[in-house]
């Protein structure tokens, strides 16, 4: 299991992929070397996600300390002796029949310009199988197309316009394609969560773009231009007024729950325990430190908004965030954003992501006004690879699948 140093010395072999088309969807120089899969300590998964860019906090071994009810396992891909390719697996056990489903959130980390989804996951499917796994879920994380947040905005509501499907993008990815393609040749079934949220990673995000489209690094000017006037306006009042903005640690995060409450019954949603942010923070933290940081706006000693960032090797996230019902004008939400920007841009983030948004592109939506939110706030509209599954033992995914549509209607 990851985390020890137990040897593990039989390894699974992926058969020999002899095709001659690449995840680029055209002939393409894709590594025919068969990959051959085992467990990896958690030491072996951190040093290789430390060379590696563009890995998501979810895919980071120390993330199955936050989601204590399931249990994670480290494995690894390689290529004769070398360690290519890593994935956290998260189990989660169904009671009496001991099997359990396997979970990949926003990966493997693999490179799929160089390794085709057959080659990597093949190994995956044969040691999950013989490891007790009815069902495979996974989340490739790549970008399929995005959108401009200007685009997006004068989109929204227009004639003909029903979902992003119609909209032009500004980038489309062949390797993402490619993948995609290769995952239902295999078997696998893409979750459709239609134009609403579901259990698990969205399909479509909201990220702030740090680099132009010359991929060179914006400063805090180049970011704000992309905002929707008002929203520009309302970051520079934030930025001038009387506002106290600081980062908290593990001490402030009462306050930062207190807030959460407060949001939680102003916007009618179930929040998590003051626990589990103090778990978080101490996990990733001790794995990384700075990982995971804490924003507080404050003005004359009360508390008017409260944000948690993740940063993972060049990426980062805004993943929660509260505010005060009081003192609106202040644009306390703001104030904390600009920070978070400015630390992201200082970290060498390639983007700053903003979570989950709708397709739709209807202004009736429920979820309309939440992409007109953030792309008023400068983001681009990504779709990725979505989540797919696998059975691996037919009859209990098939009444696993039917418990979970029953308690989504619940």
């Amino acid at each position: 299991m990851a985390g020890n140093s137990v040897a593990y010395p039989a390894f699974w072999a992926a058969p020999g992929c002899r095709e001659s088309r690449g995840v680029h969807g055209k002939l393409g120089r894709v590594s025919t070397i068969d990959l051959h899969l085992r467990p990896i300590s958690t030491a072996e998964h951190s040093a290789f996600l430390e060379r590696t860019s563009q890995v998501s906090f979810l895919q980071r071994p120390e993330w199955a300390q936050v989601k204590g009810e399931w249990r994670g396992e480290s494995l690894g891909w390689f290529a004769a002796d070398e360690l290519v390719g890593a994935a956290l697996v998260l189990h989660r056990g169904l009671p009496v029949v001991r099997k359990t489903l396997a979970y990949i959130p926003d990966g493997p980390v693999i490179d799929f310009s160089t390794y085709t989804p057959r080659q990597v996951l093949s190994p995956l499917v044969a040691y999950l199988k013989a490891h007790g796994a009815f069902q495979l879920r996974l989340g490739p994380g790549l970008t399929v197309r995005s959108w401009a947040p200007g685009a997006v905005r004068k989109a929204l509501g227009k004639e003909g316009m029903r979902t992003l499907a119609d909209l032009e993008p500004k980038h489309t990815s062949a390797t993402a394609d490619a993948v995609l393609s290769e995952l239902q040749a295999m078997g696998f079934a893409k979750q459709d969560t239609g134009m609403d949220f579901a259990a698990g990673q969205p399909e479509y995000v909201a990220r702030i773009d740090l680099h132009d489209e010359q991929d060179q690094p914006l400063d805090a000017d180049g970011v704000r231009a992309k905002y929707s006037s008002t929203t520009r306006n309302e970051a520079r009042k934030a930025l001038r007024g009387p506002l106290e903005v600081e980062v908290g640690g593990l001490e402030d995060m009462d306050r930062f729950h207190s807030l959460y409450r407060h949001t939680a019954d102003r916007n009618e949603f179930t929040g998590r325990p003051l626990s589990y942010f103090k778990n978080m923070y101490l996990a990733l933290n001790r794995a990384v430190p700075g990982s995971c940081t804490l924003y507080l706006a404050s003005h004359e000693g009360t508390d008017l908004a409260a944000s948690i960032m993740i940063r993972s090797t060049n990426l980062s996230w805004y993943i929660y965030g509260a505010s005060s019902s009081e003192q609106r004008k202040l644009f306390a939400p703001k104030a904390i954003m600009e920070r978070m920007i400015a630390d992201s841009i200082a970290a060498g983030s390639r983007y700053l992501d903003q979570g989950g948004v709708s397709p739709t592109l209807e202004a009736g939506h429920h979820l309309a006004g939440l992409t007109k939110f953030k792309t008023n706030t400068g983001c681009d509209i990504i779709q990725t690879t979505g989540e797919w599954d696998l059975a691996l033992i037919k009859p209990l995914a098939w009444a696993f699948d039917k418990y979970m549509t029953w308690r989504a209607k619940k």
